[in-house]
């Protein structure tokens, strides 16, 4: 196997011939003297050819063509040649068939050459055009068929048709020359069927007089064109016959469809096989060799030397048309030694060549079109087509007629519940029933299954049910396009849980399936049609530039064509060059600014060559054109045109350049028969290696901002490097048609591809070193010395097929770094990502065909037990060390009891190479199962093998479609680690995909999203199109709908956004009305729930919200008359994704809660990113921000401890409602205090904490988290853990003292925190899943820590309970969280303002008054006060009331905050207003004094400030005070005082033992009694009795002023052991501390420990004595 090497110092492989060929080998002697005599006569031509140039023609020019022609002997005489003139004595018509093939055989025949032709004759221009060959006018874009026939031409008798042997097929002809100037397109298309083709003839180097044109030389004879016509006609030729000139003009001129033919072409015919003459072989300069892998597949054409004409041996029939030779190596027989003393140089050939001759099914050779060069880039490679099939045999397993796997409509998702089935719970159903003018209402116990619910509905309708298919029938939830699951309980549906939690009516409707829509059902026209990924991709917007189609490349091609042609015909060349030179730079940029060095060479020696005088080109050119022209003998040998030369080698390169670019899409290994030399990978030795040669498409921005670049190139395996990254050298760069970084440098890592693990993947970084010196340079006024990571390609270096990547390959590397978004524009997303094209070589070939032999190993079960402590030890364990990792594997046969274990165990296997993956595959085949909620973390990084991946697989299947819905996220993302397409996870998720809508419809939107990633796009693009091609015309069509509706959203958002303040609900209500006109013509579901479908806009609703990014508040009427209208978010400028993950996992916690019967009432919305930086957010009805429930009690409001409780009292006036209001608070509370601090959600102040008038708190905005928190300076603005504030606690307790309703919250939290602790691999897993998602917060393992820490998976759920209920007290305590609230509150008073009219205008009042309704006042006084002790002691204040029309007047009752507040608030409206000053007191009286001369000014004020609906609000009269007037507070109602001596309360305790030692935890204490009824300050303390040393006294901290306390403190007895403690007794005592006198007793209890069991833990309330204590 021969090297060839080129400039760019590429070397690559050339392959013998496919078969075995008959060779007729010439010596080696032989050679050398033919090279010495052709030395002699190439000089002695040289100056024969010059002397004659410049000559006139005359009436002589015939004896001096002779004369000229009579030097042109021979260089060459074969012995065969002694025979001559036997072509032209031969009578053809007489010579029968077998005759003409026996001559047709004859290796004597050979013909007279012609003479020569005079240089420039003078004829006439219509004349001449007759010997231009041009192509039919097509209509562009056309690929017509082949020719027909043969193509001749005659010539005019003025010529004379002498031959001698010499001048025999001395046609001139140029292979890549083209030769047929003209103005039309050119198409590329040549005769497949056709094994010959005509050419017309090449002009020398004329001299024009004026008014003539060049002419051509005559070829043969009528005659001599007869006897080959007949010839080419026998089966002999066209078995074995070579169309030379029909293959050079498919190199040269792949662009020709069909020609015109002059109806007198008789002369010319299929002769030109027998063409013999070595010196008449056009040369060709070296072009590279750009793929290895189609000159094995197609072996080369032509011999560009002439020495390769006289060299090449006779050929056998079965392979004369395809055995050549290159590079002085003959491709079927020895290598040919030359000596240098003749430096002609032969030229490698080129990838276009080798393309040109193919095989037909019947092993003849066909000649290909130009077209099929352009289609081969629309098709397929092996593994998409692969993939393809592989999708079409999982589509026939969803048959379109399986109504259980295509329904046509979304069910409802399910939770299963704990106790769910044993719940008494009862709830009011009611149904619609057609035909029934009212709902059907009943009451059901929620463990019922739908399918009774069903049944009784049914009982209206129908007498007997046994005549009723209850089977048929559904329940849909009224306003949405959703059906309940017949199989499940009603009480598990989601939808039926958050109706409970709302305290909201459960409204459905009785269906058949035949009434429900189906419109999103497969048909059969759906399941007949193939798979096609591009096809239904078409609408999709793409972050990255096109990939190159065929149809502009068509165009480019035609026209540097019609270039080429112009150029050619004109006689200053100067500027034609430059327009061809401009075409090749079209066609470059279209290949992604590819310019290969071929190209480079052929454009510096086009324009050298047309600086050339005309008649001293060629001479010139073959001194001055380096060293490849100084090496061709060509120039002075022909009178060829060196532009044509250099036209041809340019052509040349630039389809080699399409067919590398072609490839570059394709598996690294495309051809079957390049496997035929492939070698087992594991036994070789060879260390893997390739060159990288440079990088294209490099921006001007970057030229300027960067100095040098260089590239980090790594393997990886498992997420980890297989050795230290080795750097390239650093370069600049450089420019020809554009601007690249050359590198051409030889790349060798250090390991043997024995060694490499099949799913080994290349890592390609390309870096920048900023130039310093730049001004323009990004961030030049700050100091960055670092180099610049610019951007990273991946690929596997075994392909699916399991073969080393080899050959030449374009790698895209995408960038952002070229994004400049224009101000007042949408950002299309199309045009977000550029790419960087590298280019690359590998050179081994390698594959690994075997698969490893797997045994089986039993293990003695007795000795597992001895290694299970340590192995559960280690299995908590995040990180492994070395001892730990060899300590697991040496014993993994001993975790068979213990199948979590597998994950870590497989980390720890020492290596992953073929000949170790016997031992790692037979332990997987005796693993037991996994849950699928465990295996998932199998599909991470750290597991490339495929075998490990599809194991894991297939035990996820277990897993439910509403849990996968769950957790699409992470499996999209685990899509990347897939290191091939076809994998099991993508089969997986396009089954699921195609049994549910729902799985259907988010896959959707998280591959749409995920087409932006840098590195994967491609592959989800691929995913993407096989999900629309198997998801049915019915799902491509809604999903097409979205689509257009969240554009046309983004739109609006933008526009408003970009408007100024004043004009942008103008902006908004202008821009809506197209989107209104989009719901004209559609029903449309909605991106964010599928169930809801929309009909129109309700445009006067729709608004926008006043924060920085703008969002649209966008209200559309449901389309289902029995809904609710639908208000959603529409947010732009902001990234949604790192919301969608937050509210991920807390969606996951609260069904982890109501798993195990902890129902938080925890409040889920849904956020969809519909595009990277927009995306939709769903609005939680009825709700308001902490900040503005705050801010009614002016701007110190968030230091205030009422304002929640008295706006949840507005909007919960009953004391039942309020109770319930509060309890929800509780729950709720509990829930947000744990997610958060788990997360590390932070940038928590009160505009991003909202509250419904349920009771039900909810966090919004986590754009921080993972303990990312906002700083302020240098300081963190979140010091606290969680945010948990007095007016929290307030609505907790009921009050500013706490109660036992407090120590509800804190054991709710820690039951909440310990469940989420014992699911501490789900999380980590699941957030691990997500690292490749670009989430700004969310880049490493390392983010993965803060989880890890607060979740504190080592420590007991007792120890946790502690630690958690320290955070309780630590985020109550800090007065951070309300500084943090106030600083918030100033930097939203430029939003403040009146609220509009739909909001309150008072916190205490729902809603707004006016004069106009309550008529005007008269007098108004404060009358008297009154003392309040509920929740706590405080003082209303009695004002009377006198309107006018009123005899008797009215009372109102109003605290003193609330005077505060009016006050405040009639500030902010009427500011330029003197208004009577309101001064804070303390004294009661002085209170009284203050509100009644403030109530006298302000009525006495201006009539806009007296009689503004504000005043009007603040004295209307409430429920509060109709039910409070006239009633005064009893001295029972108020706070109970003990009786002296009285001893009460309970105490709750923990008491457990492990390990030696005893565990005292004290959690409560309820209910304390006081001789003086003040409040004490409790403490605990304990003895181990008997104890006469005092010495196990154990006791709490103290906790201040308060009955209830909660401690949650463990007091710890070690080295005890049971024995001794069950002789023991536990004295506990709860006692009060004082500073002025001495503590006093509240209680105690004494418990023996020999009650207890200590071998497991006992929780329980202990009632308080008045024991004796130490």
């Amino acid at each position: 196997m021969a090297q060839i090497s080129n400039n760019s110092e590429f070397n690559q492989c050339s392959s013998s011939h496919l078969e075995p060929m008959q060779t007729k080998d010439v010596d080696k002697a032989e050679a050398l003297q033919m090279e010495a005599e052709a030395l002699a006569r190439l000089q002695k031509d040289r100056q024969g050819t010059d002397s004659q140039r410049g000559l006139e023609w005359s009436s002589s020019t015939r004896q001096r063509s002779q004369g000229f022609h009579a030097q042109e002997y021979d260089l060459m005489v074969f012995p065969e040649s002694d025979s001559q003139k036997k072509g032209v004595d031969i009578d053809v018509e007489k010579l029968t068939q077998a005759e003409l093939e026996k001559l047709l055989l004859d290796d004597t025949f050979e013909t007279r050459k012609a003479p020569m032709l005079p240089v420039a004759p003078v004829v006439s221009p219509s004349f001449s055009a007759q010997l231009y060959l041009r192509p039919t006018v097509v209509q562009r874009g056309q690929w017509p068929p082949g020719l027909s026939g043969p193509s001749t031409y005659t010539l005019p008798s003025v010529y004379p048709s002498v031959y001698s042997k010499q001048a025999t097929f001395q046609n001139g002809f140029n292979p890549r020359m083209p030769t047929f100037p003209s103005t039309e397109p050119l198409y590329l298309r040549l005769p497949g069927q056709s094994p010959y083709f005509s050419c017309p003839l090449t002009p020398g180097t004329p001299v024009h007089p004026q008014g003539s044109l060049p002419i051509y030389r005559p070829l043969v004879s009528p005659d001599m064109a007869k006897l080959f016509d007949k010839i080419a006609s026998t089966s002999e030729f066209l078995k074995n016959g070579r169309a030379r000139t029909d293959l050079e003009i498919t190199h040269s001129q792949p662009s020709i469809s069909s020609l015109q033919v002059s109806p007198k072409t008789e002369d010319i015919s299929k002769f030109d096989w027998l063409d013999l003459d070595p010196l008449s072989k056009p040369k060709m300069d070296s072009v590279e060799l750009l793929d290895l892998e189609e000159e094995k597949k197609i072996p080369s054409l032509l011999a560009e030397d002439p020495w390769d004409a006289v060299l090449l041996e006779e050929r056998s029939p079965a392979s004369c048309q395809l055995g050549r030779k290159s590079n002085g190596t003959s491709l079927s027989g020895a290598t040919v030694t030359r000596s240098q003393s003749l430096n002609i140089r032969t030229a490698p050939l080129t990838k276009a060549q080798s393309h040109l001759s193919q095989k037909d099914p019947n092993g003849t050779s066909s000649l290909p079109t130009g077209s099929s060069l352009l289609q081969e880039l629309e098709v397929q490679n092996e593994e998409v087509a692969a993939f393809c099939q592989s999708i079409m045999k999982l589509k026939t397993k969803f048959p379109y007629t399986n109504h259980c796997t295509n329904p046509g409509y979304l069910l409802s998702p399910v939770t299963v519940q704990r106790n769910i089935c044993g719940e008494n719970a009862s709830v009011k159903v009611s149904i619609e029933i057609e035909g029934f003018q009212l709902p059907v209402t009943f009451t059901c116990d929620v463990s019922s299954t739908v399918e009774i619910i069903i049944m009784q509905a049914l009982c209206w309708v129908h007498d007997d049910l046994n005549q009723v298919d209850v089977g048929s029938y559904v329940l849909k939830v009224c306003g949405q396009e959703e059906v309940l699951q017949n199989n499940h309980c009603l009480g598990s549906h989601e939808h039926i849980q958050n109706c409970r939690k709302w305290d909201t009516e459960i409204k459905l409707q009785l269906l058949t399936f035949s009434a429900m829509c189906q419109n999103l059902a497969r048909t059969a026209e759906d399941d007949e049609a193939p798979v096609d990924l591009n096809k239904y991709l078409y609408q999709i917007e793409k972050p990255y530039k096109e990939v190159m189609t065929r149809h502009p490349v068509e165009e480019l091609l035609d026209s540097y064509h019609n270039q080429v042609e112009l150029a050619l015909q004109m006689e200053n060349q100067h500027r034609s060059v430059d327009q061809v030179i401009k075409a090749v730079r079209k066609i470059c940029g279209a290949l992604d600014g590819v310019e290969t060095p071929a190209i480079t060479e052929a454009v510096k020696k086009l324009k050298r060559a047309a600086n050339l005088p005309r008649n001293k080109s060629a001479h010139v050119t073959s001194l001055s054109g380096g060293d490849i022209s100084r090496n061709s003998a060509r120039g002075s040998l022909n009178s060829e045109n060196p532009v044509q030369v250099s036209m041809d080698q340019l052509t040349a390169a630039i389809y080699d350049l399409l067919r590398l670019h072609a490839n570059s899409s394709r598996s690294p290994v495309d051809s079957t028969q390049s496997s035929r030399g492939s070698r087992e990978a594991w036994t070789t030795t060879e260390q893997l290696q390739f060159t990288v040669y440079a990088a294209h498409g490099i921006s001007s921005t970057w030229v300027s901002n960067f100095e040098k670049y260089y590239l980090i190139c790594s393997l990886s395996h498992n997420g980890k490097d297989l050795f230290k990254p080795i750097q390239s050298k650093k370069v600049g760069t450089y420019k020809n048609f554009f601007y690249l970084i050359k590198w051409d440098e030889l790349i060798i890592f250090p390991i043997q591809i024995s060694q490499l693990p099949l799913e080994s993947l290349l890592h390609l970084t390309l870096f920048g070193i900023l130039n310093q010196s730049s001004g323009s340079s990004p961030d030049s006024n700050k100091q960055r010395k670092g180099p610049e990571a610019l951007g990273k390609v991946s690929l596997p270096l075994f392909d699916f097929k399991r073969l080393l990547m080899c050959g030449t390959k374009l790698l895209y590397l995408w960038t952002s770094s070229h994004t400049n978004s224009i101000p007042g524009t949408i950002l299309r997303r199309g045009c977000v990502m550029e790419r960087i094209v590298l280019q690359v070589m590998c050179f081994c070939q390698a594959e690994i065909s075997s698969h490893p032999q797997i045994s089986v190993n039993y293990i003695c079960c007795t000795l597992a037990a001895l290694f299970c402590s340590k192995i559960l030890l280690t299995f908590h364990q995040v990180v492994l060390s070395k001892e730990d990792k060899v300590f697991l594997w040496e014993k993994r046969y001993y975790c068979l009891k213990h199948p979590n274990c597998l994950p870590k165990i497989l980390a720890s296997a020492p290596n992953w190479k073929w000949v170790h993956l016997a031992k790692i595959y037979s332990l997987l085949h005796q693993w037991p199962p996994l849950c699928p909620l465990t295996a998932l973390e199998l599909l991470d990084s750290k597991f490339a093998d495929q075998e490990v991946r599809s194991l894991a697989v297939s035990w996820i299947e277990a897993i439910s479609d509403d849990e996968l819905t769950d957790l699409l996220p992470q499996f999209v993302q685990a899509l990347k680690y897939e290191i091939y397409l076809n994998s099991s996870l993508v089969h997986f998720l396009l089954s699921r995909a195609l049994g549910n809508i729902q799985i259907a419809h988010s896959l959707y939107w998280l591959l749409k999203d995920a087409l932006h990633d840098t590195q994967f796009g491609s592959r989800y693009e691929h995913v993407l199109g096989a999900l629309l091609s198997v998801g049915g015309k019915g799902l491509r069509e809604e999903l097409s709908k979205q689509m257009k509706l969240v554009q046309l959203l983004g739109g609006v958002a933008e526009k408003v956004r970009q408007a100024s303040g004043s004009t942008r609900q103008v902006v908004l209500q202008r821009s809506m009305e197209r989107v209104q006109s989009f719901f004209l013509r559609n029903k449309c579901r909605l991106p964010l729930k599928p169930s809801l479908v929309a009909k129109e806009l309700n445009i006067k609703s729709c608004s926008f919200f006043s924060s920085n990014a703008v969002p649209l508040k966008v209200t559309m009427v449901n389309a289902d008359p029995l809904g609710e209208e639908i208000n959603v978010m529409f947010k732009v400028g902001e990234d949604l994704r790192q919301d969608m993950l937050a509210l991920q996992m807390i969606k996951i916690m609260d069904k982890i809660w109501l798993k195990e019967g902890l129902d938080l009432r925890m409040v889920i919305f849904r956020c969809l990113s519909t595009g990277r930086d927009r995306g939709m957010v769903e609005l939680v009805p009825a709700s308001d921000t902490l900040r503005k429930i705050q801010v009614e009690y002016g701007v110190t409001g968030s230091f205030k401890d009422k304002p929640l409780a008295e706006w949840l009292r507005k909007y919960n006036p009953s004391e039942e409602e309020y109770e319930k209001a509060s309890e929800n608070f509780i729950y709720s509370c509990a829930g947000c205090c744990v997610a958060t601090y788990v997360l590390g959600i932070c940038d928590r102040h009160n505009d991003n904490i909202m509250l419904r008038s349920t009771g039900h708190m909810f966090h919004i905005d986590f754009g921080k988290f993972l303990g990312h928190a906002q700083m302020f300076g240098s300081f963190k603005r979140d010091r606290a853990p969680f945010v948990l504030t007095s007016d929290m606690a307030y609505v907790i307790n009921g009050g500013e003292r706490p109660t036992i309703r407090f120590q509800l919250f804190v054991d709710l939290c820690c039951q909440a925190y310990n469940l989420i602790r014992k699911q501490t691999n789900l999380f980590l897993n699941l957030l691990s899943l997500m690292i490749p998602s670009g989430l700004p917060e969310l880049t490493s393992i390392q983010d993965l820590k803060y989880v890890r820490d607060a979740l504190q998976p080592q420590t007991t759920d007792a120890e946790a309970t502690i630690f958690f209920t320290r955070l309780i007290e630590s985020s109550l305590g800090s007065i951070a969280t309300k500084f943090n609230f106030f600083i918030h509150n100033l930097a939203q008073l430029r939003f403040s303002g009146l609220p509009s009219n739909d909001e309150p205008i008072l916190s205490f009042s729902p809603k707004t008054y006016s004069f106009r309704q309550d008529g005007r006042i008269k007098e108004v006084s404060v009358f008297t006060y009154h003392k309040k002790y509920n929740p706590d002691k405080h003082y209303i204040y009695v004002v009377r009331i006198l309107r006018e029309g009123q005899l008797e007047p009215s009372f109102v009752f109003r605290t003193f905050d609330e005077f505060q507040e009016l006050h405040n608030k009639l500030s902010i409206i009427f500011p330029l207003w003197k208004l009577p000053g309101y001064v804070i007191a303390t004294v009661l009286f002085k209170k009284k004094r203050i509100s009644w001369v403030y109530l006298q000014s302000l009525m006495s004020a201006s009539t806009d400030v007296a009689e503004c609906d504000l005043v009007c609000t603040f004295f209307h009269p409430l429920l509060r005070d109709e039910k409070a007037e006239g009633i005064a507070r009893s001295a029972g109602e108020g706070p109970f005082s003990p009786t002296p001596g009285q001893i009460g309360g309970a105490v709750k305790l923990s008491v457990s033992y492990r390990n030696g030692t005893l565990f005292i935890m004290v959690m409560h204490i309820k209910d304390l009694v006081t001789e003086d009824g003040a409040d004490p300050n409790p403490y605990v303390k304990t003895y181990l009795l008997p104890d006469t040393h005092k010495t196990s006294k154990r006791k709490t901290k103290i906790s201040r002023k308060t009955r209830n306390p909660t401690f949650n403190e463990m007091l710890v007895y070690s080295g005890y052991s049971k024995e001794t403690l069950r002789q023991r007794e536990l004295q506990l005592s709860v006692l009060s501390a004082e500073s002025l006198r001495e503590n006093f007793f509240l209680g105690g209890i004494t418990l023996p420990l020999k009650d207890f069991n200590l071998s497991k833990e006992t929780v329980k309330w202990y009632q308080l004595t008045a024991a004796t204590y130490l």
